[in-house]
């Protein structure tokens, strides 16, 4: 596949070029991480939060002055982040083995910590649908080795997808991988996306995105088809553009899919991606945690969800 390139992006198909900016860049607003890792944008404030997992912490950058500052040590090994319908912070915690929500009034509520009387592994990334409900992957990073979290046995013996309802309790609702990882929902809802990075423990394992079939109920997936294949690295965390296309990490960057599973371009990072989201004011800059770094760069897309920008609407 041929590509032609700018100082941020390459064009692996001239569809891509929609959802690009001419003359922007790639910009580090921050470094000195160990692992950076779930970004999630507050518009309210204006600010971003994101987790360095090491170093057992919680960073904040502010919009109006490109400040960062601590937001939470010690931080329970926090991996991914979102921000749910009500403007509250919803985090995995390695450390904990639980989902958990930040409440308005700063008090922490555990939405998920074990499934059948077993506790979980260490719950990794998580989405909320617009039914309340919040969707998790749990495989074993943070029980492998106390780095980003403490060494222990699996309880669970597995390593799912699961669902914390608004009408209470845990499903199982996806199985069968050997690290499930980031996961999102399509624009209607009516695909969920997850990555499975279990080439880190398996040699030869899996590096792709699959794509399941939510069911009418909401609850409910089938399928489970490879939607991609990664051709550099693992998938790692990712978001889905209001137009549908996936914007997923990798090792030499961020690699934007169709709807279709096409790999139409990529952005380039000079560090291995772990995730990104949308954020800024227009939710047209995605933000970008790169190994030690943070980055962001404008596009022409907004996330799933938000009215799309009018070019290719």
């Amino acid at each position: 596949m041929s590509a032609t390139s700018d100082a941020a992006f390459d064009v692996l198909d001239p569809a891509f070029l929609g959802l690009t900016i001419p003359n922007v860049h790639v910009e580090r607003l921050h470094t000195g991480c160990r692992w950076a890792e779930g970004p999630a944008w507050f518009p309210a404030g204006r600010y971003l939060v994101w987790s360095d997992i090491p170093n057992d912490r919680m960073l904040r950058w502010d919009e109006t002055d490109g400040s960062v500052s601590v937001f939470r040590q010690p931080a329970r090994n926090s991996n991914g982040n979102t921000v749910d319908r009500e403007g509250r912070l919803v985090t995995c915690e390695h450390l904990a083995r639980c989902v958990a929500r930040t409440e308005h009034d700063g008090s922490r509520t555990v939405l998920a910590s074990h499934f059948e009387g077993k506790r979980f592994n260490s719950p990794n990334d998580v989405v909320v649908k617009s039914d309340g409900s919040v969707w998790f992957s749990d495989p074993s990073y943070g029980i492998d080795s106390d780095y980003e979290g403490e060494a222990a046995p699996s309880e669970l013996g597995r390593r799912g997808v699961y669902r914390a309802g608004p009408e209470g309790g845990v499903t199982l609702v996806a199985d069968g991988f050997v690290q499930p990882n980031g996961l999102a929902f399509s624009p209607d809802e009516q695909w969920l996306y997850i990555a499975d990075t279990g080439a880190t423990h398996v040699p030869g394992g899996p590096r792709h995105l699959r794509r399941f079939r939510v069911a009418a109920d909401g609850r409910t997936l089938s399928g489970g088809e490879v939607f991609a294949e990664s051709t550099c690295g693992l998938f790692d965390g990712f978001r889905v553009d209001a137009r549908g296309h996936v914007w997923t990490s990798a090792g030499d960057g961020v690699h934007c899919y169709t709807p279709e599973g096409r790999l139409i371009g990529r952005i380039r990072v000079p560090e291995v991606v772990a995730n990104v989201c949308f954020g800024g004011p227009k939710l047209n800059r995605l933000f970008i945690c790169a190994t030690t770094s943070l980055y962001a760069v404008y596009l022409n897309a907004r996330p799933a969800g938000r009215p799309a920008t009018a070019a290719g609407a």
